[in-house]
């Protein structure tokens, strides 16, 4: 916001000869002056802070969808192992981000490889970063890894959720956003004195920062465990392990949902920011904008993915739905800020057919992921990476990264090519920074046998084996096929035969 501004000087000479000490009133004038600019200024922030503090609110709330939607997904018996890993990817990233996570990050200035400051948030606040920003990413941390935790569910030892969701937030995530939010980034659209091909990458909200990360990290997760038992029968086809409650599922779906709108209008970080003085036009437009992007994209996924299963299938899936509808909030999320709402219909229904198309893969494959993250978050995520590059509109990219006028746009638009490559190189190094630093640590688990439970542990569930009991009483699909031990039933109400008068 630009500031007040007063002269005395000029003032007093305004005032005119009749005024009695004109130099003292333009004095006491200016002096209200910059009191009132100051309040404007001061308001500014407050609101800005706000705005920011809310947003992360709304994305730590996603910590109960994603809970919410995991137990819901996963077995009866597994539901507080579940709900157990959920709290704790809160709770040690919120550690461990605070230590390491954010300096590596944020911690400016630094190279383009890692952040050298702001370890245990020393020094800030900063007139860069404030508490709020912190806690803002700080939720974003916990995301990527919480992504990581549905695709190893049902078979991975509590000790291994501790030491990966450690690692993950306070190392391996902060470096790739680093690398394309921090303004010295080697790749960031925010670093204007050195863009990656002239335009950086435009990752708005994470698609691959934040979805690709998590997505791949389950993708190594998963792929060294292996499947569930009984996922796949001796014949290699593939088995359903339902989840036990479709009403969790939605339930997690609609509080992601929700969460969505601090997600991605909330990366803007600052509302208060007119584009045009006086205009009714600023980044409370984008903000608004960038909601209903996000709710189309959603939106169109959502009912692709209905019409699509249906003919493949037969049946109207509930589950497949909500899997969808994330789907397309994973892939919209990089270009929210910076395509029309038409593009957004586009970016949801080809997120559909990618989901689809990467869990019919996953069949062929044997690979098994409980909540199809690696194939929703990892193959969605890059789609909307790319997406972005086709389709970014000029003037949106100027408003939203300004300070570098002439940046290459989307493809489709007209802009060329370079956004493109850039955005190809993106996908390509958050593939190989993941798998270089997350495929080691869950190999080196497994081969210490930390890593995954064993058959016993697994078919009995992990609820009453390693967490002392079971979450309620219940009767899951495959309870037939348990070993001898405990076994729970549905109790059905006896018909009764009234008795004569």
């Amino acid at each position: 916001m630009a500031s007040l501004s007063c002269s005395a000087d000029d003032l007093a000479q305004l005032l005119g000869p009749n005024t009695t000490n004109p130099t003292a009133a333009a004095a006491y004038l200016c002096s209200q002056f910059s009191t009132i600019s100051d309040k404007f200024t001061d308001t500014a922030y407050a609101v800005d802070s706000t705005y920011l503090l809310f947003s992360a609110y709304l994305v730590f709330s996603m910590q109960l969808g994603f809970a919410m939607l995991c137990a819901g997904s996963v077995r009866a018996k597994n539901t507080m192992n579940i709900m157990l890993t959920n709290v704790l990817d809160a709770a040690a990233g919120g550690l461990f981000y605070y230590l390491f996570g954010f300096a590596f990050a944020f911690g400016t200035p630094s190279n383009g490889f890692i952040g050298r400051h702001f370890f245990g948030l020393k020094d800030v606040p900063t007139q860069s970063f404030d508490y709020s920003s912190f806690l803002y990413q700080w939720a974003f941390a916990i995301a990527a890894a919480g992504i990581t935790s549905g695709s190893i569910a049902e078979r991975t030892q509590f000790v291994a959720y501790l030491i990966y969701s450690s690692f993950l937030t306070g190392f391996v995530y902060p470096v790739v956003s680093h690398w394309f939010w921090s303004t010295d980034g080697w790749a960031s659209a925010f670093n204007t004195d050195n863009l990656l091909l002239g335009s950086g990458v435009i990752d708005f909200a994470g698609s691959g920062v934040v979805h690709m990360v998590g997505g791949i990290a389950g993708l190594w997760g998963a792929l060294i465990e292996g499947p569930r038992i009984g996922r796949f029968d001796h014949s290699g086809r593939s088995v359903m392990l339902r989840g036990h409650s479709a009403s969790l599922v939605v339930l997690g779906t609609f509080l992601l949902w929700f969460g969505w709108y601090g997600f991605n209008p909330g990366s803007f970080t600052k509302i208060l920011s007119p584009y045009s003085s006086g205009s009714y036009y600023g980044q409370w437009s984008a903000v608004g904008r960038t909601a209903v992007t996000t709710t189309l994209a959603g939106s169109t996924a959502a009912l692709t993915t209905l019409f699509s299963k249906r003919i493949l299938s037969g049946h109207w899936n509930v589950t497949d739905v909500c899997n969808g509808l994330l789907g397309g909030f994973a892939a919209i999320t990089a270009g929210c800020s910076v395509v029309e709402p038409w593009a957004a219909i586009i970016c949801g229904f080809v997120a559909a057919v990618v989901l689809i198309s990467c869990n019919r893969l996953a069949d062929k494959l044997k690979f098994d992921d409980p909540l199809e993250a690696a194939q929703l978050h990892g193959g969605c995520g890059a789609w909307g990476i790319i997406f972005t590059a086709l389709f970014a509109k000029e003037k949106y990219v100027n408003e939203v990264y300004p300070g570098k006028p002439g940046r290459p746009y989307g493809l489709f638009m007209g802009g060329g090519g370079k956004l493109l490559v850039a955005h190809v190189i993106q996908i390509l190094v958050i593939v190989g920074w993941v798998s270089a630093t997350m495929g080691p640590l869950f190999f080196a688990l497994h081969k210490l046998k930390l890593l995954r439970i064993s058959a016993e542990d697994e078919m009995a569930g992990m609820d009453m084996t390693r967490h002392g009991g079971f979450a309620y009483i219940y009767h899951d699909d495959d309870d037939d096929l348990q070993k001898p031990g405990i076994q729970l039933r549905k109790i059905e109400p006896r018909a009764t035969t009234p008795t004569s008068v």
